[in-house]
């Protein structure tokens, strides 16, 4: 399992595009977020702040059926004030490798157990003003089993193939980034512009025992 990437933007020179942190302040901690104002010294000398909200990070799941199909969820977002299609997703708990959050997500969303996974990339979905980072996997070699579903949790599974997922996209069904992004990496792996790499999840659902 190859690990996360530095993009080969961040390679290029940058100092020029660089702000520089001066003080930073807390404004408010929630449950597990946290809005922090940052007061910083821009590349041309000039000062100004920035408020941004602490993410502990997550994961996202492309979870494909045997026939093809990518599980998917239909869950209420309260924020946004209307049900989104989505793929299975959760925050990573504090010390928890990402591949063993998004083991226990899929089966706690979904009641699927995969045998295999590959690592697919990270995506920062909103990055002007939240420092979450999300990893994107891939599952495979699905079997069924009952959702493990938190309190006051209430998500719908939704089987689709990939000209279905492709179409509510297209429609404007799906909006959520995470999602779409996931369908841009199927949609590229499938014609073999971006590989992934497969690897057998250990039976304790914990590992990676080989490639």
């Amino acid at each position: 399992m190859k690990p996360p990437r530095e993009p080969a933007a961040l390679a290029l020179p940058d100092a020029h595009l660089r702000e520089e942190l001066q003080r930073s302040e807390q404004l408010h901690r929630g449950n597990f977020l946290e809005l922090r104002r940052d007061h910083v010294r821009l590349p041309d000398g000039a000062t100004t702040t920035r408020e941004y909200v602490v993410h502990p990070g997550a994961v996202a799941i492309v979870p494909l059926l045997d026939d093809g199909r990518v599980v998917l969820e239909r869950q209420f977002r309260y924020p946004v004030g209307r049900v989104m299609l989505e793929i299975p997703a959760g925050k990573i708990d504090a010390g928890e490798p990402p591949l063993q959050c998004a083991i226990r997500e899929l089966l706690e969303e979904t009641g699927y157990v995969a045998r295999e996974w590959a690592y697919a990339g990270r995506v920062h979905n909103a990055a002007a003003y939240s420092t979450e980072g999300i990893e994107i996997w891939f599952a495979r070699g699905l079997s069924a089993g009952a959702q493990q579903l938190d309190a006051g949790e209430f998500i719908e599974l939704c089987l689709l193939d990939e000209a279905a997922f492709d179409a509510h996209a297209a429609a404007g069904d799906i909006t959520d980034v995470k999602t779409l992004v996931g369908l841009l990496w199927l949609q590229k792996w499938r014609a073999g512009r971006w590989p992934l790499s497969w690897a057998l999840a250990a039976a304790a659902g914990t590992a990676i025992i080989g490639a």
